[in-house]
């Protein structure tokens, strides 16, 4: 039994041969076009090649030049089967035989055979004709190499337009959002403050419940803008004083309802303050909260998220660790890369949108530090948490100017 790669486009010329080698007891591979058959030629070393000269990707003639340049292909017989193809050319780039179609069926078997068992065809006409030949071949090669770069360059045009537009589509969208918010925070937060009158106990229930979806709210919206920075390479950070444990604990704080609502333990491992900083400490707030989030979504109900905050010698350091499940290690190295998900699917359990952790490395790098995942988990409050486990790092004294915080 032989090993046969059929590569053709017509699924119906496909079935056909499959058939009638099949019935010979011969093992068909199938490739649909010029590319998905050197592929499968180099990976799986058939003892012989059917090619049809008239195939999308590369031809059946680029297909045989770049087979006869593989050696684990040495000696592997390659028959042309076409309709239209040149026989002569055939052999002038390195074909052994060529089949006219429509094949013949009741011999096509036999002839398969027939090369498998040592068969070779060559062209009867001279050195010179062949040479013509393949100067012809070759002056088509590179018109079609020619053709297919200038198709890239268009395709590739078009993506940096897309590209673009996209970025542009992310600060619009977030001005729109951001206008009609401002005004509803306000009145929201005169409404809990009974400025406008008296609230019940359910209306006062009722906005706490509406005010906790706007917060949310507007940590999308402010991930959005920061999409527009991951995009073109550039953050803005508007640097002060500040205390980098007071930005810690205000973080912590404002995920305590979230912790609790899943039964969370929280493990706090913080030095006595003040810590003080220099930096931009709202954005460095956003970046501890993404952290935050990610442990409170990872994490089970009734499992353990660890905070850890050491001052080094000129920077500080802060570790968010939990009793999740950890990240997969060949996802490693992709799960900072901007809008990737390790479950990314429609059905997915966790939310979000997958810029968080690329937000946060874009911060840390831009206040002078980054954030890494820490192979193994971490110990909190000496109890060791083997889910995931990330270290974000900032300079004590963030860079002044920051052109590019990727």
């Amino acid at each position: 039994m032989a090993r046969v790669l059929h590569i053709e486009d017509d699924p119906r010329n496909r079935l056909l041969v499959r058939k009638l080698l099949a019935a010979d007891g011969h093992e068909v591979i199938d490739a649909a076009d010029g590319l998905e058959g050197v592929r499968l030629a180099i990976a799986q070393r058939p003892d012989i090649v059917l090619v049809d000269l008239n195939i999308p990707g590369l031809d059946g003639f680029e297909v045989t030049l770049r087979l006869r340049t593989e050696a684990s292909l040495n000696g592997v017989p390659i028959v042309a089967i076409t309709a239209e193809g040149d026989r002569d050319t055939s052999f002038a780039v390195g074909c052994d035989g060529f089949l006219q179609k429509p094949i013949d069926a009741r011999g096509f078997a036999r002839q398969i055979a027939s090369y498998l068992g040592g068969k070779r065809e060559r062209m009867m006409s001279t050195p010179e004709f062949a040479g013509e030949r393949l100067r012809i071949q070759s002056g088509r090669i590179v018109a079609h190499l020619e053709e297919k770069v200038a198709e890239l360059s268009s395709a590739n045009e078009r993506l940096r337009e897309l590209d673009r537009l996209r970025t542009e589509f992310y600060r619009n969208i977030s001005h729109e959002l951001a206008t009609p918010l401002t005004p509803i925070v306000g009145y929201l937060r005169m409404l809990m403050d009974e400025e406008l009158g008296d609230l019940n106990k359910g209306q006062l229930k009722a906005m706490r419940a509406m005010d906790d979806c706007i917060r949310r709210l507007r940590a999308i919206l402010d991930n959005l803008i920061d999409v527009t920075g991951l995009e073109t390479g550039k953050m803005r950070f508007f640097h002060k004083d500040y205390d980098f444990l007071d930005t810690v604990r205000r973080a912590i704080a404002w995920h305590a309802d979230a912790f609790a609502e899943r039964r969370l333990t929280m493990l706090e491992e913080l030095p006595r303050g003040p810590l003080p900083g220099y930096g931009d400490s709202d954005r460095l707030g956003r970046a501890i909260s993404q952290l935050l989030d990610n442990a409170a979504k990872f994490t089970p109900e009734g499992g353990i998220v660890g905070v850890r905050v050491r001052p080094l010698e000129t920077t500080y350091e802060l570790v968010v660790a939990d009793t999740g499940a950890g990240v997969p290690r060949d996802r490693v190295e992709r799960i900072f890369e901007p809008f990737y998900q390790v479950d990314g699917s429609p059905t997915r359990a966790h939310g979000g949108t997958g810029v968080g952790l690329a937000i946060t490395r874009r911060v840390a790098r831009g206040l002078g530090g980054d954030v890494r995942l820490l192979d193994g988990g971490a110990t909190v409050e000496g109890m060791f948490l083997a889910g995931a486990a990330f270290a974000l790092t900032v300079a004590k004294r963030a860079p002044t100017v920051v052109v590019d915080a990727g």
